[in-house]
């Protein structure tokens, strides 16, 4: 059976998609699943993640192989990875419109990250446009999220009114993702009693569960 896969795709920069990519493959990876990690964003942060990760915890990713792809490579590399794991998370840029189409059109659900701003609820229409152009499955999560203030009920509000699922996982501020993410790990390694590994978990579990994975 062909994997299933996740875009996490959002114009905006600095949304925290590599972060979630890089979190959510961990998380799956020690659950036993065996995970794909495609990048298409010509940054190459979670490549560079990567590479610590296979100098610092296990030479061979953890379960987690990992490709990067462009362009006309895009298509035929997501399929062929799609033949070897059980879930593929793709990593988008902000702005290349190609890439992220294919990307979409191919995914099981596009997950689109967001901070509880009105830059951020702003920022997400032309993603959830293409979304529905291409008929694919949009869920939005919020993430660096404070831990105090209403703004989020608030965006949540807005968000009612367009008539998109919205993750009941929520993804905080939290200093314990980034640290992680230095040494090449998944907050659930570094650090697994931490607040940040229950909502990463959460998370997980609530997408696994749209995606119909055991």
């Amino acid at each position: 059976m062909s994997a299933k896969a996740v875009t996490i795709a959002q114009q905006k920069g600095g949304a925290g998609k590599t972060t979630i990519a890089a979190q959510l493959a961990v998380t799956y990876a020690r659950a036993g699943m065996r995970v794909g990690l495609l990048d298409i964003d010509p940054q190459g942060s979670l490549a560079a993640w990567y590479d610590i990760r296979k100098a610092l915890v296990d030479d061979t990713g953890g379960g987690i192989t990992f490709v990067q792809a462009s362009g006309w490579r895009l298509s035929t590399e997501l399929e062929r990875l799609k033949r070897d794991v059980d879930l593929v998370l793709i990593d988008s840029p902000p702005h290349a419109e190609t890439e992220v189409r294919i990307a979409v059109r191919a995914a099981d659900l596009i997950l689109v990250p967001m901070q509880p701003s009105p830059m951020d609820l702003w920022a997400t229409g032309p993603t959830l446009e293409m979304a529905r152009k291409e008929k694919s499955p949009a869920l939005m999560v919020f993430n660096r999220t404070p831990s105090r203030g209403k703004l989020v009920d608030a965006v949540r509000r807005k968000i009612a009114d367009a008539e998109v699922p919205v993750a009941a996982s929520v993804l905080g501020n939290r200093v314990a993702f980034a640290a992680s993410m230095m040494e090449g790990k998944g907050v659930l390694e570094s650090n697994p009693r931490h607040t940040a590994t229950k909502e990463i978990k959460a998370l997980a579990d609530e997408i696994a569960a749209k995606l119909g994975l055991g």
